[in-house]
Order: C-alpha cells, then structure tokens, then sequence
C-alpha cells in the first residue's frame, strides 16, 4: 500500500485550519480564532508524532528485494506468532 508522504498530509491539515480561521476571522470572532490556533498547533503535532512512528515501522517491513523473493518481514513474522499464541489448546 502505497503511503502519502508527509509534506501531503501536513499540507491537507493545514489547509483545513487556514479555511476555518479565515471564516472565523471573517466573522470577527477572536475566541474561534484562538481556538482553532491552538487546534492546529496541537493536531499538528499529533500527525508529526504518528508520520514518525509510520516512518520507523517502515524500516521494520521488508524492502522490494525482499518482496520479490518471498521473505517474510519482521511484522509478517511477529503477526504469525501472535495468531499462534490466540490457538485454542487444550479444548
């Protein structure tokens, strides 16, 4: 699956915000305003913080070689061992 770089989602976010501050800024309606300052500031951070953990998980899966070989990754083998450990044993 292929993964929208960063530079895309933060721009998306941002263009969000900037459309509801301009309408709240047309309306005259500081308290929105702030509002949707600190909003974007704190969602921005978020995304920041979940691209980085979406970036490290990618050094987890198997590179295109790999792939093409047949390899399982480190997460393909990990879900395997957990779908081991769910067995009902013993019933």
């Amino acid at each position: 699956m292929a993964q929208r770089p960063r530079e895309h989602l933060l721009a998306n976010l941002e263009a969000l915000y900037r459309e509801a501050y301009a309408r709240a800024q047309a309306a005259g309606d500081e308290r929105e305003t702030a509002r949707l300052d600190f909003d974007f500031r704190r969602d921005q951070l978020y995304l920041e913080a979940i691209l980085d953990v979406r970036d490290s998980l990618g050094g987890v899966r198997r590179p295109p070689e790999a792939q093409a070989k047949g390899e399982k990754s480190v997460l393909d083998e990990i879900n395997e061992l957990r779908g081991l450990a769910r067995l009902p044993f013993g019933r």
